[in-house]
Formats: structure tokens, sequence, C-alpha cells
């Protein structure tokens, strides 16, 4: 009962403070470990330990995994290189760079010790550091890196720090290190691949959806332990295996299952990853107690500490200038144009964006019994964690308004987003003419086209930034199929509540209704920064002999409306103009479609928006985006 208690008490806390830190708009990780360090002080509270075992192999593989599973295997390959520099470079040089710094101020501390603490307090933590990278906007290249590092480096930081372990018990050369990390890497890897190709193959084979989520519960943890068997990296097999189940899931598991498994994992996510935030601040008087019992004076722990954190944040502050420094020599000398050296702006902020999470305070726990003021590197471990939480986490937000690094922009968004379902609905419609046999039924066929349609025409209407029209057809739609649902679901629910039809039946319409409500497509109503122009992303521009012509600027018929619209009686969703003539006409999504209309009148191919702030055009002969 003390245990069901204490779980239910510790889920009930996480919910309360993420949910008034949400209402605030303050830092959940810092205000759970906030109040874990008060609730540690008082009467009654139970002493939490976070032991090694638990941390390392009941939270740490769930948690990577439900990150990893989020992972793009495209941006990992476009980013291996600044990622690998972080991961792996930038963890031994914090290592040995805090080593050194942890050897000259804590009396009588081995070199290898001091090294064992440098590895423990060198990974960020992938949790706080993208909780607070995505709440202040930061780019999306950022905040892609800085999962990436977080992902990874945790594998780097865990085999520095067992060498570290082994040196202080004896001599271990330079080979061994090396051969270390190339076996932990090696065996980690394969592991992560065969277990992560093995799910996908049985995963695609399992049609009940329970088996499929419980499956999905085992793999990080199967992972792990392969790897540790082979002498591997556990925690490097359970990122290879997420982010491969990741990119394979969209063609091995089916939309139902898909669903399940994201709202899991997140639910999974969300419970342990604010767990331990509150777990790290309940122990604080746990080793405060074993602090107590050191002979060194409160000053010189004070010290130490102070120095642990000062060094962990200045060596990842002069690797990211030493590395852009050198990026930028060897360009200017070789003459190189080769390879993107990122601007001394985004180096400042990922330089500032080293916040350390559960991994750093699991780890200080493996320092061996006997080392020299074990304790006393416990606190600092602790330190480096509050601090960079506190320090870090607060300033981030100010460092990144003050550069004025552009955020992620939904405008931009929802282009790109038109773009890639309009061609969807376009190569639906295709397929639909091939499949479509004489006995179908006409309205069927129709009735799929018009779902093609719609969603499309959805797409396209959360551009428009500036319209003054306040709500679009999807909205109006949206809105009343939600309130004629809620009825349909009331009325349900009186015939369950008056035995009217059997349970199976009613739970099985239930069920209707809530896929049905899952699938109105949805505006995530995102502010948007309405100083900058939308034009089209490289990435997503296409290209035709229509849309690279040379055109004239040209006068527009109309300032603000459709004047077809206007003699027609009628209104408009969005406005687009005929490059060639000028004409302003109505969009697709508009009730009368006069833009398609004067391209099938004039056979003027290109057509380009005019609304407020947009710069965009498209081709109706070829179907692209320009």
């Amino acid at each position: 009962m003390h245990i069901a208690a204490e779980i239910v008490a510790l889920v009930v806390a996480v919910l309360a403070v993420t949910a008034v830190a949400r209402r605030l708009n303050w830092s959940a990780p810092l205000c759970l470990i906030g109040v874990g360090v008060a609730a540690s002080y008082l009467p009654g509270i139970p002493e939490y330990e976070l032991s090694p075992e638990l941390v390392l192999v009941g939270l740490l593989p769930p948690l990577l995994y439900s990150a990893a599973i989020q992972t793009s295997l495209l941006d990992y390959r476009k980013l291996r290189g600044p990622i690998a520099l972080l991961s792996v470079g930038l963890v031994v040089f914090t290592a040995f760079g805090v080593g050194l710094v942890a050897w000259a101020v804590v009396p009588g501390l081995p070199l290898a010790a001091g090294i064992a603490l440098g590895a423990v307090v060198a990974p960020p933590d992938a949790v706080a550091a993208s909780a607070v990278a995505r709440r202040v906007g930061m780019p999306r290249k950022l905040v892609r890196l800085l999962e990436g590092e977080s992902l990874f480096n945790d594998a780097a930081a865990l085999v520095a720090l067992r060498t570290a372990i082994a040196a202080i018990a004896g001599s271990v050369s330079l080979w061994q290190v090396s051969l270390d990390f190339v076996l932990a890497a090696v065996g980690g890897g394969v592991a992560g691949l065969l277990v992560g190709i093995a799910a996908a193959y049985v995963r695609n084979r399992l049609e009940d959806l329970t088996t499929d989520t419980a499956l999905s519960f085992a793999v990080p943890f199967v992972a792990y332990l392969l790897a540790e068997v082979v002498h591997g990296s556990g925690v490097l097999a359970v990122v290879v295996a997420g982010i491969i189940m990741g990119h394979k899931s969209p063609t091995v598991l089916s939309g139902q299952a898909r669903l399940a498994s994201r709202h899991n994992w997140q639910t999974i996510q969300f419970l342990l990853e604010n767990a331990v935030f509150l777990l790290i601040g309940l122990q604080l008087r746990q080793i405060a107690e074993e602090v107590a019992d050191s002979s060194l004076s409160g000053t010189a722990i004070a010290g130490i500490c102070a120095a642990v954190l000062g060094a962990t944040v200045l060596t990842r502050m002069l690797w990211l200038l030493g590395i852009g420094t050198a990026k930028r020599v060897v360009r200017r000398f070789t003459g190189k144009k080769r390879g993107h050296v990122w601007p001394w702006g985004y180096s400042a902020v990922i330089a500032w964006a080293g916040m350390r999470g559960v991994v750093t305070l699991a780890a200080a726990f493996i320092l061996p019994a006997d080392t020299p003021e074990r304790a006393v590197l416990v606190l600092a471990a602790f330190v480096v964690v509050a601090g960079t939480l506190i320090v870090q986490g607060m300033t981030l937000p100010l460092l990144v308004r003050k550069l004025r690094l552009p955020p992620p922009d939904p405008a931009e968004d929802a282009l790109q987003e038109a773009a890639v379902v309009n061609d969807m609905g376009k190569l639906a419609l295709e397929r639909l003419e091939e499949l479509q046999r004489p006995e179908d039924p006409p309205e069927v066929i129709d009735r799929l086209r018009a779902r093609l349609r719609d969603r499309t025409d959805s797409a396209w209407e959360q551009l428009g930034r500036q319209s003054t029209l306040a709500e679009t057809p999807s909205d109006a739609y949206r809105r009343l199929r939600t309130e004629l649902l809620k009825t349909e679901r009331e009325q349900a629910l009186k015939a369950r509540d008056s035995g009217q039809a059997d349970d199976v039946v009613l739970r099985r319409i239930l069920e209707r209704l809530d896929i049905e409500e899952s699938m109105l497509d949805r505006d995530d109503d995102q502010p948007v920064d309405t100083d900058r122009e939308l034009s089209t992303p490289a990435s997503t521009a296409q290209s035709c002999k229509h849309l690279d012509h040379p055109w004239q600027e040209v006068s527009p018929s109309a300032t603000d409306a459709c004047t077809a619209c206007v003699e027609e009686g009628t209104t408009w969703v969005h406005l687009r103009m005929c490059v060639k003539c000028g004409n302003v006409a109505c969009c697709d999504s508009s009730p009368r479609r006069h833009a398609a209309r004067h391209f099938h009148d004039t056979r003027h191919p290109v057509m380009r928006s005019f609304e407020p702030g947009e710069n965009w055009r498209w081709c109706y002969v070829d179907s692209q985006l320009g």
C-alpha cells in the first residue's frame, strides 16, 4: 500500500506542478526540481533513491526511445557532422576539461576520478534542451541539432565514465580507451539495427492492436539488454532502434497502430521525464546529509561546486567557439566554399543550451564508493544539473530574443503542407480513375473526389495570414461537424443509459464517432510573423517553363476584392492574381473558384498569391508550386 500511495502521490504532484507551470508559462523542469527540493525537507516525505540501475535500465531506455521514434532519419543524415562533433567530440573535451579542474580544486582527487566526474556532467539532457528550445521558438535546425546531440551523447559519456572508473583502479592505455569506444559504438549500433529491423518485421505482421502496443513497449529494453550482452552501448542501441522504427512506421504499421503508439509513447514520455525532474529535486536532502560527513569546509565545498559548474559551461562555449573559428580559418586559407558555417548567433545559442538532467545525476552515483570526496562530487553533479537548468534554462529565451534568431514560420509550414497535400490529392485522383469499375456507384466516386478536394482546400486555407475573413469554409465545417458529433454522442449515451442497445454495439458506435472526430482537419492556430514575406521554401519550390518565364510586373485589376464575386454577390476565401494580365480572382477554396475559371478561359498559366505578405506562385498547367 505504501508503494502504491507513493507512486500515486508522485504522479499527482507531477500533473499539478506541470499544469501550474504551463499556466504561468514557467519552465516545468525547473518548477519540478524546485518543488522536489522543498519537499525533500518536509517531515513525512519518504526518501526516493534514484539508483543507477533504475535510471540506466528502467527509465533511460523508454525516455530515449520515445524521443528517437520522433527523430527524422533524413534530418540526422544532414546533421551527422555537427551531431558527431557535439555528441562525441564535445563529450570527450568536457570530460577532460572538467576533470582537470576537479583534479585541481578537490584535495587528494586522482586525475582519473576527475575525468570520471567530467564524463558524468558532459551530456546535456535531451528533455530539458528540446523543451526549452521549442518553448522559446528557436530555429528548427538548432532544435534538431540539440535533440540529435542529446540522443547520442549519453552513449559517449557513459563509455568515457566506464573507462575513467577502470583507470581509477588501475592503468589503461590510449589504445584501450579507443578500443572501448569502437566496441561500444559498433556493438550498440549493430544491436540497435537488428532490434529495429526485427521489430519492424514483426509489427508489420501483427493485426492485434494490443499485441502491437505491448511489443512496442518491449523494444527499447530488448535493444538495451542485447547491446549490454555483447558489451556494446545499450543507450546507442535504444536510439538506433528508435530511429529505425520511427522511419519505418509509416510503411509497416496501420494508421490505427501509429495513432495508438504515438499517444502511448507521448504519455510515457510525459510521465517519466517529469517524474525524473521531481525525483532529482527529492535527492537533495540525501546528498546534503552525505556531504555533511566530509572533512572539507562549507566554503571549500561551495567553491568546488562553483568551479565544476563553471568548467562545465565554459568547456561547451570554448568547443563551439573553437569549431566555428577553425571552420572559418580553413575556408579562408583554402578558399574552399564547401560545407556550411553557421552564424555566430547560432553557435552562441547552441553553446548556451547545455542544460543537464537525469543522466548526469544517475551517472554520479556510479562513481566507486572509495572515490575521494565522493559525496562532494555527487553534490557537484547536482549543482551542475540545477545550475544549468536555472541559469541557462531561464536566460536562453532572452538570448534567443536578443540575437533575433528567426523562429519557425507557421505560414511557411502551411505553404509546404498545402503543396504536399495538393500533390497527394492529385495522385490519389489519378489512382481513383484507375481503380473505379463500371459497377461502382457514381455517388461513391463523387464522395471520394469531394473528400480529396476538401482536404486539399483545407490545407490551402491555412494561408492568407492577413485575410479579414473571420472563418474559412473548412473552419465552418469543422465547427459545425464537431457540434453535430457532440449531439450524436449524447444520443448514443442516452441509448446506453436506458439500456436501448447492447453495450458492445454502443461502444462500436462511439468508437466510430471518435475516429471521425480525430479525422477532422485542424488548424494549429499558431501566431505568425506578419513582418516576414512568405515565399516558397527552396525544399518545396518546383520549376517548369511557365514558372521560370520572366513575367513582367503588371498592375492588379483590383486592390482587395474579387471583382467577379462582388458582381455575383458571392464571397471569397483568399485572393490570387494572374501574373500575365493582373486579374485578381478568388482561390479554389472559394465557392466560385474564379482564379481557376480565369485560367480555363484565358489559358494564362501562372498566378501568385495576392494576400498581404505572401509571395508564392502556382502553375495551373503543371500543377506546381514555385
